[in-house]
């Protein structure tokens, strides 16, 4: 049964005038008013018909890249990466693409109603960067809308991020996160430290899993326990490696390193650690993950693991643009670089 504007404007309690403002976005509606909109049009999985639908088959000159947060670096490396790519290089032949950055503010809702809105237009590709959450509704309602952006033309390519399962067809460029966490905390354990704190991420983020099992398949391997005391989430911002580091020094006055979920937590490690008068790396050790720009500037330098950002973004960006060849299978695995520096030590109070 075909779904009309009229079971739209039901569905989201509106009327039928103020669903085609949304849909053609030539007036202005309310913010709370449109996410009722499109979350109907998602869940109604509803097409415009009319003159327009005549171009279904067809894809716009529009490529979307779906980030997290474009103030955080390592989703900006990523968007302008592709960016680069589609818009060819220096600007010549290939340039007829225009990028559009999607900033989701790490909200499922946002994701889900950038990627509505994206179908609607058509978009030649859509590159989704960053890793996914972890809550089973939300990833078939994901993985759904990938799958018809497929359908309808849409190149699809996920970087940094696992496959989804209910879009075989999109191309995932995935970070080898869990690999990059185990040789992180090998490399603590080789010089020598014991009591481990870790600040991971958000819960819901298949990244935190990922980088928190590499984590503790290290500390396993090497028979050294795992204490649960030691381990603590939060954002993936200063304020939370802050926070954390001090409440690990409480748990643990005895420890001599703590393993950050990104480089930017780590850097609110340090800052804890210094307002308590402990030197870096002497008497704790910190690590970070992904090596972003001023990582190396930190003093001391960051020891952490280097993901290839840009190099992976522009690769997503090629893929989308049909200028590379899929990978076998459409999937690969982007592996990471233990990056060793100044802030990581010999523990002397081991």
């Amino acid at each position: 049964m075909t779904v009309t504007l009229a079971d739209v404007a039901a569905r989201a309690q509106v009327s039928p005038a103020t669903v085609s403002r949304v849909l053609n976005g030539n007036y202005p509606v309310a913010a709370a008013t449109r996410e009722r909109v499109l979350r109907a049009v998602d869940d109604l999985d509803y097409v415009l018909n009319g003159p327009a639908s005549s171009l279904a088959a067809a894809t716009s000159d529009l490529v979307g890249i779906l980030v997290n947060d474009i103030a955080d670096p390592f989703f900006g490396i990523m968007a302008s990466a592709v960016q680069s790519e589609i818009t060819g290089p220096g600007g010549r032949a290939g340039g007829e693409r225009m990028a559009v950055v999607c900033n989701t503010g790490g909200s499922p809702e946002r994701e889900l109603t950038y990627l509505t809105l994206l179908q609607r237009q058509r978009a030649a590709a859509v590159v989704v960067t960053g890793g996914a959450i972890e809550d089973a509704p939300h990833a078939a309602a994901i993985g759904g809308k990938l799958r018809r952006l497929g359908e309808a033309g849409s190149q699809v390519v996920l970087c940094g991020r696992p496959p989804a399962d209910e879009a075989p067809d999109a191309v995932a460029l995935t970070f080898d996160n869990r690999g990059g966490g185990r040789r992180l905390t090998d490399h603590l354990i080789g010089l020598g430290h014991r009591r481990i704190g870790y600040i991971a991420g958000p819960t819901e983020r298949t990244t935190t899993r990922h980088r928190l099992e590499g984590h503790q398949e290290a500390l396993a391997a090497a028979g050294v326990p795992d204490d649960p005391r030691l381990t603590l989430h939060g954002p993936y911002d200063r304020r939370s490696g802050y926070d954390a580091t001090l409440e690990l020094l409480r748990r643990a006055p005895e420890l001599t390193a703590v393993v950050a979920a990104n480089d930017t937590v780590a850097l609110g490690a340090c800052a804890a650690l210094r307002d308590r008068g402990l030197s870096i790396p002497d008497d704790v050790s910190v690590a970070g993950f992904d090596d972003l720009p001023f990582s190396i500037d930190a003093v001391p330098a960051l020891t952490t693991v280097r993901l290839p950002l840009y190099e992976a973004g522009a690769r997503a960006g090629r893929i989308a643009m049909g200028r590379e060849e899929e990978p076998p299978g459409g999937i690969a695995t982007v592996h990471g670089e233990l990056m060793v520096r100044g802030s990581t030590g010999t523990p002397r109070r081991a």
